[in-house]
């Protein structure tokens, strides 16, 4: 078998998720199994080229995996013709520049979302990668989890008959960052630097609607700043100007009706950090991100409603698990398999800029639909 070695910039995986989802748990996953099989007598091996503008972080981080590659000089770095592909999980109010700079070098790219903080740069974006006929992916982590790939299992098999409604709930208390430390950075919570819940999470619900259930066709939101005032890493106390929680209303191609609460100011009632209960004539199914409940149209009791007397009954013991049926890796890791092979084998790959810029118009439409008090149409993008 040829190895055939890959040289992958990764800007900004300094940061919590591009250190522990995209470099530990895909890339040197990928390392510690020998690398990715082709199938075809070809196995990739990766090396990454870390990227960043903490000079002492990147070097503690390379040395701590055992790497030799890394700059804070990204234009250095894109004008080195070893290195084949781009990944940007970077801020997001710098991303769009260094994508930009990498598609006119040249390089294959596959980004974090959002892949922009406007959806005219986000498309543009998509639409410069297309003529400068590069591979383009964005990551869409949540097809991979191992609840939405059993939900998405029953959607295939017809097992809901006509979805009805789908409701989203997400979301955990994030710290102000006073008394005990925040679980997230603080420009989370600066609309002035990319923050805020909308960004982040309605390019997810529009890629797991588009995907599961049917397009977007429109879109009514409340963003609101639950908390106004936070600590940041320095300790230091800021006004929060991002939105810290969302309630959207989402109707779907089909007529089914999405409704997803997202929030950084909720206490957990749930199985999971993220629950998604879908309804249809034939049944209904619970999804988080490893399990997914059914009840079957032939299963389902029939409730009364009596508020004198106690339920002598657990409603939840009423419902069945789907089965693992197999073995689920990493979601990150997966999507990052796909990616390698869309490049290097020309493997189908549909979760490119185009579909990454239908999440920022998602995000920027709920936005405005929050400004203006009222249900905004999504059109379709014009390739």
């Amino acid at each position: 078998m040829t190895r055939e070695t890959v040289r992958i910039a990764m800007n900004g995986v300094t940061g919590r998720m591009g250190h522990r989802q995209h470099l530990v748990r895909s890339i040197l996953a990928l390392r510690e199994q020998g690398g990715l099989d082709l199938g075809d007598g070809t196995r990739l091996w990766p090396e990454p080229v870390l990227v960043g503008r903490r000079e002492h972080a990147l070097r503690e981080l390379a040395e701590g995996h055992g790497l030799t590659h890394w700059s804070t000089d990204l234009d250095a770095v894109l004008a080195d013709p070893a290195v084949d592909i781009y990944f940007d999980a970077q801020v997001t109010s710098a991303r769009e520049e260094a994508i930009r700079k990498a598609l006119a070098a040249g390089k294959h790219v596959y980004t974090e979302k959002p892949s922009a903080t406007s959806f005219a740069a986000a498309l543009d974006l998509a639409r410069r990668a297309r003529d400068a006929g590069v591979k383009h992916g964005v990551v869409q982590d949540k097809l991979f989890l191992p609840g939405l790939r059993k939900l998405k299992r029953l959607v295939d098999c017809g097992f809901f008959g006509q979805i009805l409604s789908v409701r989203g709930e997400f979301g955990y208390w994030v710290f102000e960052g006073d008394w005990q430390e925040a679980q997230r950075p603080s420009w989370n919570y600066r609309a002035e630097d990319g923050g805020g819940i909308v960004v982040d999470m309605f390019p997810h619900w529009e890629y797991v609607l588009h995907e599961l259930f049917g397009r977007v066709r429109s879109v009514q939101a409340l963003a609101v700043t639950h908390v106004p005032q936070r600590w940041d890493e320095r300790g230091k106390p800021y006004g929060a100007t991002a939105d810290d929680a969302a309630y959207g209303v989402f109707e779907l191609d089909g007529g089914a009706v999405a409704q997803i609460n997202s929030s950084w100011t909720v206490r957990v009632h749930r199985d999971e950090l993220v629950e998604f209960q879908v309804d249809g004539t034939e049944g209904s199914a619970v999804a988080g991100l490893r399990g997914c409940r059914f009840q079957h149209r032939a299963a389902t009791p029939k409730p009364v409603w009596n508020p004198d007397l106690p339920a002598t009954h657990s409603f939840r013991d009423q419902w069945q698990e789907v089965p693992d049926n197999e073995e689920f890796d990493n979601g990150f890791k997966a999507q990052w398999e796909l990616f390698l092979r869309h490049v290097y084998a020309d493997a189908p790959y549909h979760w490119d800029l185009f579909a990454g810029a239908r999440g920022v118009q998602l995000a920027e439409l709920g936005l405005r639909s929050s400004a203006e008090g009222r249900r905004i149409d999504v059109p379709e993008i014009t390739l």
